[in-house]
């Protein structure tokens, strides 16, 4: 054995206990620590021949990256829509490391059957039935790619092909029609060969980015796809978290027959707040459904998870015949279901805050989540230099300057802020803006106050 390998394996419990000390350390701090930090970006180094050992790589990551890296885990960083750890989360994803189990082959279930059980859990959560099928994957778009990727295979059948024997080219023209898509959409209908050109956008209600259902139906009955199209609804719009009139939606599914989609990639955590599930009111009915992890239920990058009524058509698609891969059987291994043959119990992370905080304990961070944002949209409604674009729906708020409000401008002005407070910038209706998305489980009321002081000094010094 290397030396170096040896030696860290007679040590690994004080270096173990090391880590652990410094993590916690990191994260007492993270609460106030710089959001996005001002140094420099070290210089890249040559790779050792030797190696130093896990502490020498510790103390150096700790003196030459650590300075750099931004504090997303943390309370005030409120770009992309970036939740935290939480704490049983984080254990969870320690312990998936040190298991470090492939869970995607019956061969070795266990971790499928903890996967399975974890699915559950959050169809309870999400209030789906139990003919939702789902299964983890590394974040939305992947989530989006997969259920686009089942309906592709719904519309092959519906024609009499099967792409993912015959190839995308055989199904003919195909369009999918959305309101308001997210750009993960388009990637992946780059991705499964439908080209971004199939996505149609239809008109949006006035003033919102939730689509207009008649323009929908009318959409319908003009485009060439021989009745048969992809319908990409919205549980949760990126900018304004508008949504979808779901059960509206699948009504006319009845009519038209076409393949329904939702993207709830944040948005379905609406179904944890009594005063916001309607939201979501008929998510259950979708054909496929996009939900992300890693955001609201605070789990470590990268998780996710999709769900479907037709996990036939899931394993037509994913299916990988293999002497070393069990067999599909009724309830298929993992391998089956999505592009990764391989991939870690990614299932952990969210099995262990689950069962740490309960319903309960999630929907008081939803909450606490949606009355930051609420708050500070208050805050900017009542700040000289700044308006917001949008109505508060939920947890992010999308805001700009009253006047001239450049890109140019509103960078500086979060240029202003990078210590205290992240967000990230948008377009909404050609206006250029920012977003605050709240999803972090540490975020209180205290931080809105000092996100909002900081926009007040901010603008008046732009």
């Amino acid at each position: 054995m290397h030396p170096r390998l040896a030696t860290d394996r007679h040590s690994l419990p004080q270096l173990l206990e090391a880590v652990r000390q410094h993590v916690a350390d990191v994260l007492a701090e993270v609460c106030e620590r710089e959001v996005v930090p001002a140094a420099p970006l070290p210089e890249p180094e040559l790779l050792s021949v030797q190696g130093a050992g896990l502490r020498a790589a510790l103390e150096e990551f700790i003196a030459r990256w650590e300075p750099v890296l931004s504090a997303s885990a943390g309370p005030r960083y409120l770009g992309f829509v970036t939740g935290g750890a939480t704490p049983a989360a984080l254990a969870g994803d320690w312990l998936t490391s040190a298991w470090d189990n492939n869970a995607v082959s019956s061969l070795d279930g266990a971790g499928q059957h903890l996967e399975r059980e974890t699915i559950g859990w959050l169809r309870t959560l999400f209030g789906l039935s139990d003919q939702q099928y789902g299964t983890f994957v590394s974040g939305a778009t992947m989530s989006n790619t997969v259920g686009l990727a089942i309906a592709r295979e719904w519309l092959g059948e519906q024609r009499g092909v099967s792409p993912a024997e015959h190839g995308a080219g055989a199904l003919g023209p195909v369009r999918v029609l959305s309101g308001a898509a997210h750009s993960s959409v388009s990637k992946g209908l780059s991705i499964l060969g439908l080209g971004r050109q199939a996505l149609v956008s239809v008109p949006t209600q006035p003033g919102r980015e939730a689509v207009d259902v008649s323009a929908l139906e009318r959409t319908l009955r003009e485009v060439d796809t021989d009745g048969l199209c992809i319908v990409v609804a919205n549980a949760g719009t990126v900018n304004t978290v508008d949504f979808d009139d779901l059960r509206a939606l699948a009504a006319l599914r009845e009519r038209y027959g076409f393949w329904l989609h939702v993207d709830a990639a944040f948005g379905a955590f609406a179904a944890l707040s009594p005063d916001h599930a309607h939201l979501v009111d008929g998510l259950d009915l979708a054909d496929s459904i996009c939900i992300d992890l890693h955001k609201w239920l605070n789990v470590p990058y990268d998780s996710a998870v999709q769900f479907t009524r037709r996990p036939d058509l899931q394993t037509s698609v994913f299916q990988n015949a293999a002497a070393y891969l069990g067999p599909l059987g009724e309830t298929p291994d993992f391998a089956h279901l999505t592009p990764q043959n391989s991939r870690r119990l990614r299932a952990l992370a969210a099995w262990f805050t689950l069962r740490a905080y309960g319903q309960d304990g999630h929907r008081e961070i939803t909450e606490r989540c949606i009355d930051c944002a609420r708050t500070l949209g208050d805050a900017i409604e009542s700040t000289p230099g700044l308006r917001l674009l949008a109505p508060v729906r939920l947890n992010v708020v999308c805001f700009t300057l009253a006047d001239n409000p450049t890109a140019e401008r509103l960078s500086a002005l979060t240029g202003q802020l990078t210590d205290e407070v992240f967000l990230t910038p948008t377009v909404l209706d050609g206006t250029p803006a920012l977003r605050a998305a709240f999803s972090n489980w540490q975020t209180t009321a205290i931080d809105t106050q000092r996100v909002a002081a900081a926009l007040q000094v901010a603008i008046r010094t732009l």
